[in-house]
């Protein structure tokens, strides 16, 4: 049984225009695997509670961070006016999108705020130099939409075994991307040993639904290598 912690807001982070981080002080050991996810409560009411992945990872000691995208329900709004010294309803952890697999070599492929939990995973296999081969296809609307994007940039420049490939409905001369949705052509070009990974598919329902049909229909990926997160923070 998880129990719940009070915790204290030490700093919120905006990621977009309408992304938000919230980081919380943990005290002692943070007990969570890159990868998964915490419940969180806000104003001690059951009506202000989401499962949130946590953005953060187990290299990065003395919080937690969980990210949202602030839409207009009532959890956005709460969560979107929280400050320094407030306090939330914690439990984790939760679920198994984990690295823990022997595997070496591994494709991400999410969209929009589903990048939470890849941006846990990536930052842990960079702190501690594991022996990954990453690539990463992030789908966005346009380059306002990208979140972690110079966390990825940072994370790039230290490890040489990850590529990030961004994926946008809407061209900007001024940024390196590939124009459109993430097809069997692109997964082709920018993953070309495809059949010799393993997929880590997080975003929207729909999304991750559309990928794993392609992936196995299309390209004739094993079921077996495709690890699917439907992500529930929205």
């Amino acid at each position: 049984m998880i129990n719940p912690i009070c915790a204290r807001v030490i700093s919120t982070i905006p990621r977009t225009y309408n992304v938000k981080s919230i980081r919380v002080a943990i005290d002692g050991a943070i007990d969570f695997k890159a990868g998964q996810f915490l419940r969180v409560k806000l104003n001690n009411d059951d009506n202000l509670q989401r499962y949130l992945s946590i953005s953060s990872s187990p290299t990065e000691k003395g919080y937690l961070e969980f990210t949202k995208k602030i839409t207009d329900s009532d959890f956005s709004s709460a969560l979107s006016i929280l400050k320094p010294g407030d306090m939330v309803s914690i439990e984790y952890p939760y679920g198994a999108f984990t690295l823990e697999r022997s595997v070496e070599r591994i494709a991400f492929i999410s969209g929009g705020i589903g990048i939470t939990p890849i941006r846990s995973m990536c930052k842990f296999a960079v702190d501690k130099n594991l022996n990954l081969d990453i690539v990463l296809l992030y789908a966005n609307n346009s380059v306002k939409d990208i979140a972690f994007r110079e966390d990825f940039e940072k994370m790039q420049a230290e490890y040489g075994n990850l590529h990030v490939t961004h994926v946008l409905c809407e061209k900007d001369m001024e940024f390196s991307c590939v124009v459109g949705r993430i097809n069997a052509d692109i997964i082709k070009k920018e993953v070309p040993d495809y059949l010799g990974r393993f997929f880590f598919l997080c975003g929207p329902p729909a999304m991750v639904e559309a990928m794993k049909g392609l992936l196995t229909k299309e390209l004739e990926v094993p079921l077996g290598n495709i690890i699917t997160e439907n992500f529930q923070g929205y």
